[in-house]
């Protein structure tokens, strides 16, 4: 059996009350497991009961084929490690001390640090990056700091599983992708197995081995990346009833306008995309055209545009395709071009050229 962690049966929850039941799970090493979900589905619960802070309401956990509730507190922190949701602010401690304070499971009652204990701090520290940080005020840093000396205790204990309860949270754009990489790079060095809850789908997505999607009280898919992000699901699993979720892209867009179109987007090529989202901000109604079906604008122009032209993939704009564009255009006030013309979309520029005469051409400028 590949797996380091797995369930058998578990239901979690507080007390007599279950939250998520008849759970299957399973990390294996050298893998990251990511929980996704709706808010208050149950993932930190999960968690909780993986790392033992939650007894089960139901089933057991097993962690290297023993049953996680018979391992000591020491044996259990040798072989586990955790960062939880929150911004712990331990109070008049270095940096280096709060690494170091992962060495517990190895030390004796004193916390007297060996040579080999020290080593390990240190290691650990350059790994992630932050040894010029050993003698700075942990409370002074960074969230993205922090978190990387988080990351340097949790190794500190040498774990084989690392469980991980949103840990991009607090950060902005440039730290979630260097935590991640970071976090993948020591997952494939180490053959860790990581089970973290994120709410950035476009992250799970990208960093992800596996994906478990908890909904309504269970576990409602398991799979990998291709199988979860595709046909809709992601919309169903987090009930969106207004606005839609670009799996392919990994973009969430808002609301469909409604209403006859104002303004016809002569785009393609990705360069209609800002323009399909000024139109949505400013509640102006749009078409936009004609566009092949795999083209970059069109997930975008059909989840805002209230009509949208399309031809097949990687053919031209057929003649009839452009005709009914055209009679749309003219029911509109306005129209924007943001493309130029290939052999691919020549047709296109009858669209252009009718706007022109018509005097309909306005710029992103003059929109609103």
């Amino acid at each position: 059996m590949s797996e380091l962690l797995y369930t058998d049966k578990l239901s979690v929850g507080y007390g007599d009350r279950t939250v998520v039941s008849d759970i299957a799970l399973s990390a294996e090493p050298g893998q990251i497991l990511c929980l996704i979900g709706p808010n208050g589905a149950g993932k930190s619960t999960l968690l909780k009961t993986l790392l033992r802070l939650l007894p089960p309401t139901a089933g057991a956990v097993y962690l290297e084929g023993k049953e996680l509730r018979t391992y000591s507190e020491r044996e259990l922190a040798r072989r586990s490690a955790a960062m939880l949701t929150g911004r712990p602010e331990p109070e008049l401690m270095k940096s280096a001390e709060v690494v170091a304070a992962g060495r517990y499971p190895y030390t004796g009652r004193l916390g007297i640090l060996s040579e080999e204990d020290r080593r390990v701090v240190r290691e650990s520290m350059e790994k992630v990056g932050v040894s010029e940080l050993a003698d700075t005020d942990f409370t002074h840093l960074s969230d993205g700091q922090r978190q990387r000396v988080l990351l340097a205790r949790a190794l500190c204990q040498e774990p084989r599983l690392l469980i991980l309860d949103e840990p991009t949270s607090f950060l902005d754009i440039r730290h979630k992708l260097d935590f991640l990489q970071l976090l993948r790079e020591l997952v494939r060095e180490r053959q860790l197995a990581v089970v973290m809850s994120m709410h950035e789908l476009e992250l799970a997505q990208r960093f992800a081995d596996r994906l478990l999607c908890i909904r309504d009280g269970r576990v409602d898919r398991a799979g990998s990346p291709e199988e979860i992000f595709s046909g809709g699901y992601i919309e169903r699993l987090y009930g969106l009833a207004r606005g839609s979720y670009d799996a392919l892209a990994g973009t969430a867009e808002a609301g469909r306008m409604e209403g006859a179109p104002q303004v016809f987007v002569i785009g393609g090529g990705g360069s209609g995309i800002p323009v399909y989202r000024l139109l949505q901000r400013l509640g102006i109604p749009f078409a936009a055209g004609v566009l092949p079906e795999n083209d970059l604008d069109t997930p975008t122009a059909k989840a805002l545009g209230v009509q949208v032209i399309t031809d097949r993939a990687n053919e031209p704009v057929s003649a009839a395709r452009a005709d009914e564009a055209l009679k749309v255009l003219a029911s509109c006030e306005y129209a924007v071009c943001t493309t130029g013309f290939g052999s691919v979309n020549r047709e296109n520029r009858r669209l252009l050229e009718y706007a022109g005469k018509r005097g309909m051409l306005r710029g992103m400028d003059e929109i609103g």
